[in-house]
């Protein structure tokens, strides 16, 4: 079992914005066997609009700027999806 001042001390690095990116790198790793564009461009305008949404309290202005690319590059993508 690890002491909670090792797990705290890690812990303090990081914000919602890591937890938001690591989690967008995943889950478009995880579409990529799928080979459908659609569903790729469907999770970029999810994760656009959550990022845009993300109080700025909680993670710097950067990440706005991410969900605004995000939600411009997403339907951009799915227009261009041929399936």
């Amino acid at each position: 079992m690890l002491p909670l001042q090792l797990v705290d001390s890690f812990l303090l690095d990081y914000h919602v914005g890591h937890a938001l990116i690591a989690v967008f790198v995943l889950s478009t790793v995880g579409v990529l066997p799928l080979k459908s564009q659609k569903i790729l461009a469907i999770n970029t305008i999810a994760f656009g609009a959550i990022f845009a949404l993300t109080p700025q309290s909680l993670v710097p202005i950067q990440y706005l700027f991410l969900g605004l690319a995000l939600l411009v590059v997403g339907p951009l993508l799915y227009t261009t999806a041929s399936k």
